[in-house]
């Protein structure tokens, strides 16, 4: 069989648009996947965020510490209507108590010895804020802490993405969200003493 015309099989353009969105239509269906994961996100986040404020206005009440198993459960119960039965909420939920706001976050002051290298090192003595007896990158105490005391109160979330391309974009097949808040709790009595801040050279 012998073709008589091969220069007008060459201008036929039957078909090009199929061979088009063949080339075009997996790039494409990856960006929307990855649009709707990300949008999923920031809508999962947001959830997580308003669950976490109303979780954290319980928790300032003078019942907080004692129903504070309970508080926790209302958020991730509140979280997995979004996100489904694969969420885990790991590591659990984080408490740190502070006499006030100024201390949020802040850690032990300590004396840098040669080599100076801006990094708390064994050895190098410091002030013992929190009374642990021992150096923290965070001043704050672990629990709700008492009244009119600042809290942090922190949740991490990690779920299954929606879609199956994250190998495709070399991103790992969990998602991982957190939120935070900072609210002082009521005046429900006297506020309790700091410890005396001590210096420590271990």
């Amino acid at each position: 069989m012998t073709i008589r015309n091969p220069f007008r099989i060459a201008r036929d353009r039957k078909g090009i648009s199929t061979v088009e969105f063949a080339l075009v239509a997996p790039v494409l269906l990856l960006m929307i996947m990855g649009f709707f994961d990300l949008a999923h996100r920031e809508y999962a986040t947001a959830v997580l965020q308003g669950a976490l404020q109303k979780a954290a206005r319980d928790s300032t009440l003078e019942t907080g510490t004692a129903n504070g198993a309970t508080i926790d459960a209302a958020i991730q119960a509140q979280v997995k209507k979004v996100l489904g039965k694969g969420t885990q909420f790991t590591p659990a939920p984080q408490r740190f108590s502070y006499t006030d706001f100024s201390g949020v976050g802040q850690a032990e002051t300590f004396i840098d010895k040669p080599p100076l290298n801006g990094k708390y090192d064994k050895g190098e003595c410091f002030q013992d804020v929190n009374g642990n007896g021992k150096w923290d990158a965070d001043i704050g105490v672990n629990g709700n802490g008492g009244a009119q005391d600042a809290v942090t109160y922190k949740v991490f979330v990690s779920y299954p993405r929606l879609f199956p391309m994250a190998k495709l974009l070399g991103w790992s097949a969990n998602q991982t969200i957190s939120a935070s808040t900072v609210l002082r709790n009521q005046p429900y009595g006297d506020q309790a003493a700091p410890p005396p801040v001590t210096q420590i050279c271990t």
